[in-house]
């Protein structure tokens, strides 16, 4: 069971909205809009991009990790190592 498996709903229809602001710059591109009001969408949609993934890095933290730094040994470290390089790629986005 993944971390996320009770939020999935949640998760499922934030995407959607994301799937939604994209569309809408495909949109905005294809009717020639103004380059500002288009960055400024391209804007809103990374914020939400990044809000998802901050969500999604929490519940992995609450469920997943908890989980292995319980049993100890290898397998925590491991999971510690790969949530630390999960938030580090999300700092240098």
């Amino acid at each position: 069971m993944a971390g996320y498996t009770d939020t999935k709903q949640d998760h499922q229809r934030r995407l959607r909205r994301i799937e939604g602001q994209i569309r809408g710059l495909q949109r905005m591109v294809e009717d020639d809009k103004y380059c500002i009001d288009i960055l400024t969408q391209v804007s809103a949609a990374n914020s939400a991009l990044q809000s998802f993934a901050l969500a999604l890095l929490e519940e992995h933290m609450a469920h997943c990790v908890v989980e292995a730094t319980r049993k100890g040994g290898a397998e925590a470290q491991a999971k510690v190592k790969e949530a630390a390089d999960a938030i580090a790629r999300l700092v240098r986005s």
